[in-house]
């Protein structure tokens, strides 16, 4: 403790420290907001009452202290407002986008803000590639300064219909926005004629910077300002060189509870292997690659959870995969891993991940439960932290991959501004190529031949999807070229509106939609069981969203355990529930008996967390003081899974001693809406509100069951063919009394027990 103080006490000396008055920044034009620090608050948000004016090369923050405390009481300014609603998710005359009702997004109130405002969501072909390089710049520096809180501001003007919000949940889900969208219904006029960066600190003295095209190194230099100590001194990050913190820590994910439990969550990029009959689908919102054959059956998946960790493919972490390309001869997987910056390949015999750029850089899998403990603590050695400069020649947010004919790999970003050219045996980048036109000197053949390909697509699939990417002028097109491959003459289409694959014939030309099977190979999704270190840390307890919660007084001995699930109404499993998607586990008195083991030899893989458990449980072992082995005695375990009459059955055993135990079962159950053959109605309307209410989530609030159902509106298809997961999360409480004695007063006797629970999905 004595030395964990001195560190403290040493690092305390680099914390920024908070100045009053003036201090000027050398930037690119920026503008003064003491012009928008006093709006009558009658009509705040329809006009300001001052033109904002450019004020030349400098940024100067004035402290407003004094000035406000001459203004009347009825004055408001802009971000005295956002402080104000922080603490709801909805309001009089605001909402929240992209964040959870109690979330940790703005907890605390001090700290510096970064505020993107006017037009930096649009999403016409137009401005759509301005849009998505301003988010790229902000969304570089969120890992340079993990303690920066970001938000979005967007006025009413901007988003005025349903199909405005819709359009603006598809953009946010494609340029994979994490940050947190505030909505007035009032109208600021001078913003909404373009975007711009509003940065202030402690909610005090805010500047505001109009060039959206604005160099990253000024934006950065704008934040370290921020960051000042006391002698003037920053504590530089020269060549935006990246110190990556702990994962915890940068990754992030937009906010749509609901809509990531659909089974494909943007579905962006897919590749083939044509010999041997398998697709490699980039499920990027997913943070996984989905390995299946022809006919829709998956065989294999690659990734567990948002992160940056080689490993094989259970344990291995991915954050947003894009572009991939197999090549037979080594029976390997290359693919883009968007936003780590980097290029993995997957080793399809081996089932390991591996990183081929940037070299080095990952933390490889050794202990997976020790790594879990250090990076929680931050205790990680520097050796396990990486360090990227993130220059001209690195890879930023790259999406699409193309082979060449040498051995070399093309690698493009999503807005076709820039290509880097990898040495596929090296893992180096051999050149930089900027501007379209360069590229498309250096890969045309390539990129023409997609496009080609997709002008025979259907039109009315074409149409909606260019709506999702953005391509250049000269081939409209160019951006769906890693949204589609050929397999056994077929052409295999990424909708990535619908959210599923489509198979067209190039014999006849029929399109239709793949019907996935074998779900349990997907295991339980990891924003599920990310929740299962918490079992450890909670006594007794039961926090968060469960479906049900039972409390048991029992004999000590063997307990066999029946669990009811209905399924919510006017629903359908897809197929029957698969033992890899349920993960259940004793913890208190009772012995661990319950696990996924499959008794009749199924080849089918241990999910992640049960893994995870595994080795937890394999470590206590080693430390267990000897009366432990005083529990009764472990027998052969079991779990057994069935489905009648729109019931599900879930069964397992614990062994018990007395004093208390929790047993907990998760699942996965993936279903559809049921088809009812007496109603012939075909309201899309209905059926978007009813999956939103089967997925609802109560921390998402009103406006994220609105979003849901604009979301699925937009995908213009019969949602009643929409495969969407529904969590179960049952925990039971078991209070056993002592053991009951035998005659001879010496022995004990075990009792078998049999408990049933009902458990209903029904909102």
């Amino acid at each position: 403790m004595a030395l964990r103080y001195r560190r403290l006490r040493e690092i305390s000396r680099f914390l920024p420290r908070i100045h009053s008055g003036d201090h000027h920044l050398q930037c690119r034009p920026a503008t003064k907001l003491s012009s928008l620090s006093k709006i009558p608050h009658s009509n705040a948000w329809e006009r300001i009452g001052t033109r904002i004016l450019p004020s030349g090369c400098h940024a100067r923050r004035l402290s407003t202290t004094s000035q406000v405390s001459y203004e009347s009481a009825q004055e408001l300014d802009l971000s005295s407002f956002i402080k104000s609603t922080l603490d709801e998710l909805e309001g009089p005359c605001h909402c929240w986008l992209n964040r959870s009702k109690g979330g940790k997004d703005f907890s605390k109130r001090d700290g510096t803000f970064l505020v993107l405002t006017g037009r930096f969501l649009e999403t016409s072909l137009t401005t759509s590639c301005e849009a998505a390089i301003m988010l790229e710049k902000v969304k570089s520096i969120q890992p340079r300064f993990p303690q920066l809180h970001i938000m979005g501001f967007l006025s009413d003007s901007l988003i005025r219909s349903a199909d405005d919000r819709s359009h603006l949940i598809q953009f946010i889900l494609k340029e994979y926005v994490t940050f947190p969208i505030l909505f007035s219904n009032k109208n600021f006029t001078e913003m909404d004629n373009g975007a711009c960066y509003i940065l202030f600190k402690d909610f005090m003295n805010p500047v505001v910077y109009h060039e959206k095209d604005m160099d990253l190194e000024v934006l950065k230099k704008a934040v370290e300002e921020l960051y000042v100590q006391d002698d003037g001194n920053i504590k530089s990050l020269n060549n935006l060189k990246i110190t990556w913190l702990k994962q915890s820590e940068i990754i992030k994910e937009p906010y749509f509870c609901s809509l990531r439990n659909l089974l494909l969550y943007f579905p962006g990029c897919i590749s083939a292997d044509e010999n041997g009959n398998r697709l490699f689908l980039s499920d990027s919102n997913h943070h996984r690659i989905i390995v299946f054959d022809g006919n829709g059956k998956i065989l294999d998946c690659i990734g567990s959870s948002p992160g940056f960790e080689d490993g094989n493919f259970e344990s291995a972490k991915l954050a947003r995969p894009a572009a991939s390309f197999y090549i037979a001869d080594e029976d390997c997987l290359y693919f883009v891993d968007s936003e780590n910056h980097a290029i993995r390949k997957a080793d399809m015999g081996r089932r390991v991940l591996e990183t081929l750029y940037p070299v080095g850089d990952t933390i490889k899998k050794s202990n997976q439960f020790w790594t879990w403990i250090m990076l929680s603590l931050g205790l990680r050695s520097n050796a396990d932290t990486r360090s990227e400069e993130f220059d001209l020649q690195s890879l930023m947010f790259p999406w699409h991959l193309i082979k060449s004919i040498d051995d070399s790999l093309f690698i493009i970003n999503r807005s076709f501004e820039t290509l880097w050219i990898l040495n596929l045996a090296s893992g180096d980048i051999k050149e930089v190529v900027k501007g379209f036109p360069e590229i498309l000197e250096v890969c045309a053949p390539q990129i023409k031949e997609k496009v080609t390909m997709l002008k025979r697509m259907p039109h009315d699939w074409l149409q909606q999807q260019t709506n999702t990417v953005w391509s250049p002028e000269r081939l409209p097109y160019a951006g769906l070229l890693s949204s589609l491959t050929t397999l056994q003459n077929h052409v295999i289409l990424c909708d990535m509106v619908g959210q599923r694959i489509l198979k067209l014939s190039e014999e006849s030309g029929v399109c239709s939609s793949f019907k996935f099977s074998n779900f349990g190979i997907l295991g339980i999704p990891y924003w599920l069981s990310s929740s299962f270190e918490k079992v450890y840390a909670v006594a007794g307890g039961h926090q968060g969203e469960i479906d049900h919660f039972q409390c048991f007084s029992l004999l000590p001995g063997r307990v066999s355990i029946q669990l009811n699930v209905d399924i919510p109404v006017d629903t359908e499993l897809v197929e029957q529930l698969q033992e890899g998607c349920i993960w259940c586990q004793a913890r208190g008195s009772a012995t661990e008996v319950s696990g996924i083991e499959d008794v009749r030899g199924s080849s089918e893989k241990v999910g992640v967390a049960q893994q995870w458990y595994d080795e937890l449980d394999n470590l206590a072992s080693l430390i267990s003081p000897p009366e432990s082995e005083l529990n009764a005695e472990d027998d052969s375990t079991t779990s057994e899974v069935g489905f009648q009459n729109g019931k599900v059955f879930i069964d397992c055993v614990v062994n018990t001693s007395p004093g208390t135990s929790e047993v907990i079962v998760y699942a996965a159950l993936y279903l559809k809406l049921r088809r009812k053959k007496e109603l012939l109605e075909d309201n899309q309307e209905i059926y978007a509100a009813k999956i939103a209410d089967i997925l609802h989530s109560e921390k998402s609030g009103k406006i994220g069951r609105d979003s849901c159902i604009q979301f699925l509106l937009k995908s213009n298809r019969d949602l009643r063919d929409l495969i969407f997961m529904k969590p179960l999360q049952v925990r039971i409480k078991l209070d056993c009394l002592d053991h009951e004695k035998a005659e001879n007063a010496k022995d004990i006797i075990l009792r078998d027990s049999k408990v049933e629970v009902n458990v209903s999905l029904n909102s």
